[in-house]
């Protein structure tokens, strides 16, 4: 079991930002603006998931996983503030999160499934997020020219990813979730997740007047197709969830220890939860 710290984030996101606050680019800054937009709804969703999958665990075990899961909770809930805050400052530039909705009815449609399903469906997403924070941690330099707070607010995001990668999978293995329906639910998520993504991207850009710049797209190939692009660098790290052999553990947390321990005076712990070793 994990060890997991809920930590208060000291930036300040009352104040606007630039549209192009990722160091003035165009394609970034919208790609990042997406992906906040599904935040505040999918931390409900993760947090809602894997709290009914542990309370369908028999007294017990519900015991051995009940720290991890309220750190688990704790951080999640923080990310969901933090960027509530971040896409009031988006709506305030004008931008449309049709993301957002689309999520939500998708989320509805699929209400009435199993439990283990929504935890798969969790584990998954906590896959391609664990994968894209270990990438941001290992490329910080994609964040220089942007405002301190936002270089904080993403890289605090991402080291916290990366340290609770494990939960979900381990709460949906103790719930009788099974390699097959693993890998179902991760192909979805990963289908669903890249196309909400870049549809809202998309719809970004368009509001920046900038879909149409080649300046925009110049930045967007290195970016995402490069040989340390965010999409070609991590295929290899997609492919190992598909192993019925894997779980997330084989996949080092260094740089997220190491981003917490040099930036201990960005934020405050406000609690923690931890559990024996296992």
């Amino acid at each position: 079991m994990s060890h997991l710290t809920v930590r208060k984030l000291l930036i300040d996101l009352q104040a606007p930002f630039a549209v192009r606050w990722c160091g003035g680019d165009a394609f970034k800054s919208a790609f990042f603006n997406a992906l906040s937009m599904s935040f505040p709804l999918g931390e409900q969703y993760f947090m809602d998931s894997v709290r009914a999958g542990l309370k369908t665990l028999p007294p017990d075990v519900q015991q051995g996983f009940a720290a991890e899961v309220q750190g688990f909770v704790g951080q999640e809930a923080t990310h969901r503030r933090i960027h509530s805050l971040f896409n009031q400052q988006l709506e305030a530039q004008g931008l449309t999160n049709a993301m957002e909705r689309r999520i939500a009815r998708r989320l509805q449609a699929h209400a009435h499934l199993d439990v283990r399903m929504h935890v798969a469906a969790t584990a998954a997403t906590e896959h391609l997020t664990a994968m894209f924070a270990d990438w941001m941690l290992a490329h910080p330099d994609t964040l220089d020219g942007s405002e301190a707070r936002l270089r904080t607010l993403w890289l605090w995001h991402s080291a916290e990813e990366s340290e609770h990668r494990s939960t979900a999978f381990d709460v949906y293995h103790a719930i009788g979730g099974n390699h097959t329906w693993r890998l179902r639910l991760f192909r979805y998520i990963t289908w669903t997740f890249l196309s909400d993504v870049t549809r809202q991207t998309v719809r970004n850009l368009w509001n920046d007047q900038a879909l149409f710049r080649w300046s925009t797209w110049r930045s967007a190939g290195p970016f995402l197709f490069g040989r340390q692009g965010i999409i070609r660098s991590n295929i290899g790290l997609w492919r190992d969830y598909l192993r019925e052999d894997f779980h997330p553990s084989q996949h080092s947390a260094a740089r997220s220890v190491q981003w917490l321990r040099d930036n201990s005076d960005q934020f405050t712990p406000v609690g923690a939860a931890s559990a024996p070793a296992s």
